[in-house]
């Protein structure tokens, strides 16, 4: 997910300045990165009350058109984790659960049946899940949660998937030339430190008496801060994989005042080059959901894409929240596995499209 860069780092860990050839990312003049392979497991919480730890998995199957996300995100200040299990099926059905276990302190991500194992830092992870699952024919039921969860199947899921890196690094902690943290306002924050790497990914879905042996490719990143969902007027986070030799994460992200952050980066024979300039045109159908899009970017080496994506499945989700003046603000991500098509090759990844919503519509939309 897009989220700003930098951390508070675990006073265990022996700070360690990576270089732009590990973290594959630009340092502005007067910051330097640091990313510790210790960056892997859990960081001692800030005071911040909104502080949050996660990590965020997807992967796609190409041969068998199936693939899912998966979130574990201790907000250990506030007691929970939020935990999200989201997997497609290849006849458009998805299957889908989100929780907040309570957890105690911020040791681990595992929560709510879900496990996050790093079994090699920044090399081989784990992602299990054991629990319940609601099953939708129609995933936009999922705009009414409460409907969704009522009117619809809750069967039993199991997740057993390996990622193994194909890439490069891509973020760390970035710090001031003398190591102190940036000065992070928590109201404001979408996270601290954010890092994320292309996978390849095996393993199994078990969906009810479904079972689904699965082999494909995808993105997971970590993160922590603080953070609220609103902090972000609106963005475009596109992830997507061709190969292992292939993929791409494309990104915009809009502030309030209307300025944008282009960024991301195209992964090609085992190196990143990154994304200097990015737009992204979308269809839309009649609730302002996502339903095709046309990406042009331009990289660092000068390199021009065009990549067009259909989407495939797409599932309506939210996040609420009451600031202390009383004001109610919902915030809209619509999530889709998306079928993309760059230079002749097809690949698969997710489309996912956040807005603030204001008078019942999309502010990307309304601007």
């Amino acid at each position: 997910m897009i989220l700003e860069k930098s951390l508070q780092i675990n006073k265990r860990v022996v700070p360690h300045e990576a270089s732009p050839e590990e973290t594959q990312m630009k340092i502005p003049e007067g910051y330097r990165v640091r990313l510790d392979p210790e960056d892997e497991y859990c960081h001692e919480p800030d005071a911040a009350s909104n502080y949050n730890e996660s990590m965020y998995f997807n992967m796609f199957d190409p041969a068998q058109k199936i693939g899912g996300w998966f979130r574990l995100g201790n907000r250990p200040n506030e007691g929970y984790a939020e935990m999200t299990n989201c997997l497609y099926l290849p006849d458009g059905r998805v299957a889908f659960m989100y929780a907040r276990p309570k957890i105690d302190g911020n040791k681990e991500l595992k929560a709510g049946g879900m496990h996050f194992e790093v079994v090699e830092p920044f090399k081989k992870l784990r992602v299990t899940y054991k629990g319940k699952v609601c099953v939708l024919t129609d995933p936009n039921e999922m705009a009414d949660p409460a409907g969704a969860f009522k009117n619809n199947p809750i069967v039993d899921c199991e997740v057993d998937l390996t990622y193994e890196g194909v890439s490069p690094m891509f973020g760390g902690e970035t710090v001031k030339e003398d190591g102190s943290s940036l000065e992070i306002d928590p109201e404001k924050s979408f996270a601290k430190a954010h890092y994320e790497q292309h996978m390849a990914a095996k393993g199994h879905f078990i969906i009810g008496d479904e079972r689904f042996e699965v082999s494909g490719h995808g993105l997971r990143d970590k993160s922590w801060g603080p953070r609220y969902w609103q902090a972000i007027h609106w963005y475009r986070w596109l992830p997507m994989n061709f190969g292992a030799d292939f993929a791409m994460m494309i990104s915009i992200v809009t502030n309030a005042e209307g300025q944008s952050r282009m960024g991301g980066m195209v992964l090609k024979d085992g190196k990143y080059d990154l994304i200097e300039h990015a737009e992204i045109d979308s269809d839309w159908d009649d609730n302002w959901y996502q339903t095709a899009l046309t990406a042009r970017i331009k990289t660092e080496s000068g390199t021009d894409y065009e990549v067009s994506g259909k989407v495939m499945s797409l599932i309506p989700l939210r996040n609420r929240r009451k600031t202390p003046d009383g004001e109610e603000m919902l915030t809209r991500i619509t999530e889709g596995m998306t079928e993309y098509t760059c230079n002749g090759q097809v690949g698969y990844g997710l489309s996912e499209y956040l807005d603030q919503i204001v008078d019942g519509k999309p502010v990307s939309i309304a601007s």
